[in-house]
């Protein structure tokens, strides 16, 4: 799947996330029997986000959060139940992720991230928090261009490709041999 595939499933999977969120007040007299448009899969569709629609147990939740006002927009509260799953509630409904639907979020977040016309900050913010992974796992390839392909296995964020020009190469080589 390419960038754009990506990010229109990522757009239409956020989209029906957020209508689903904000119409939850307006359906919330409902009887529970009844078929909710989000339990209907879409086509292309990243797993994580088609498996985050399914509502989690309701027992796995300390306390139910409030849904918002009908005026005010849904907020996101991120919460971690266990070691190895998030939960995250738009207006009321939770979802739950295990550590493989975080990677593929992360991955569809991050691939949106880039595309964005808004840039990262070029210095790195004083008191960002980090994760960093020591020694991690490396590959790389060449491109026939002389540019390089340099993969970084990162504990949270997976296999982070860069594509280095020859000249960025000589300069990381120095900047990692500089005493």
């Amino acid at each position: 799947m390419n960038l754009q595939d990506q990010l229109g499933a990522l757009e239409s999977s956020l989209d029906t996330l957020l209508r689903t969120a904000a119409a939850s007040d307006l359906t919330s007299a409902e009887p529970a029997e009844q078929a909710s448009p989000t339990n209907v899969a879409s086509p292309g569709e990243p797993p994580a986000l088609r498996d985050a629609r399914e509502p989690a147990d309701s027992t796995d939740s300390a306390a139910p959060a409030e849904p918002p006002a009908l005026n005010e927009p849904p907020t996101l509260v991120v919460s971690r139940p266990e070691r190895d799953a998030i939960e995250m509630t738009i207006a009321g409904k939770t979802v739950k992720l295990s550590p493989e639907g975080v990677s593929e979020l992360i991955e569809e977040l991050s691939n949106v991230r880039a595309s964005m016309s808004a840039e990262q900050p070029m210095g790195v913010a004083p008191g960002w928090r980090f994760a960093a992974t020591k020694n991690p796992l490396m590959a790389t390839q060449k491109y026939p261009n002389g540019d390089r392909l340099l993969l970084m296995r990162h504990g949270g964020h997976g296999w982070v490709p860069f594509t280095l020009s020859p000249n960025m190469v000589i300069e990381l080589y120095a900047m990692l041999t500089k005493k």
